[in-house]
């Protein structure tokens, strides 16, 4: 069913976010506020903004897309070569944020990343076009490079290598799950008094969550 965007957002702006409303479970939450994103078509509804830090506690953003969830946390992959890994593999605390502003919406999530396995990485890379199997092993992620010719041709180098045959998974490129901890749904109002309520796992049983209204 896919809807229209501007009335949707003037609904939810409208109606607003109670705490009736919530389900307990933030990622059956989540997937609500998710599968809505989709039916009323936004561009990259998982699009999602990965803000890591480094060793000196310098803070990176951008963007990169979610592939996968469920109970065990918000899957995406990059090379582990990348600014990104390495930065992850300093410090694997991260926050992810969902910025659905043609609904008046985000959800913004804070915890630990880490590695998946070989296997879950791989059912995923078989998945993918081949071109993007092929720009996997071509990209140097984040390094410099003197010029787009260069990437082409180990593109191109990359292709014939694998010419006759499936690409095989880098061993180089992978999945990276965080595991969330806090988790915020952001409800936009016309009056500028949002409806802002803060999931926390519960400090005794970690499959529990607290939920807390927080002031706009």
């Amino acid at each position: 069913m896919n809807v229209n965007p501007e009335q949707v957002r003037n609904e939810l702006m409208k109606h607003g976010l109670t705490r009736a409303e919530l389900n307990r479970d933030p990622i059956v939450q989540f997937q609500q506020w998710y599968e809505l994103a989709i039916n009323t078509e936004l561009p990259e509804p998982n699009a999602m903004s990965l803000c890591t830090v480094n060793a000196n506690h310098q803070p990176s953003v951008r963007t990169v897309l979610l592939k996968l969830y469920d109970a065990r946390g918000f899957v995406f992959f990059t090379n582990y070569g990348s600014r990104k890994a390495q930065e992850i593999e300093q410090n694997g605390q991260v926050a992810l944020l969902f910025p659905w502003v043609a609904l008046a919406r985000q959800v913004q999530i804070n915890g630990y990343a880490e590695r998946i396995s070989t296997a879950e990485s791989l059912k995923y890379f078989i998945t993918r076009p081949r071109g993007s199997q092929l720009g996997a092993w071509s990209s140097p992620q984040s390094q410099v490079i003197r010029s787009r010719s260069i990437l082409e041709a180990k593109v191109a180098e990359i292709a014939q290598k694998f010419a006759h045959g499936e690409v095989p998974l880098p061993e180089f490129w992978g999945g990276y799950r965080v595991i969330p901890e806090r988790i915020e749904f952001w409800q936009g109002r016309d009056s500028r008094l949002h409806d802002r309520f803060c999931y926390r796992r519960n400090s005794v049983n970690q499959n529990q969550w607290e939920i807390d209204r927080l002031a706009p």
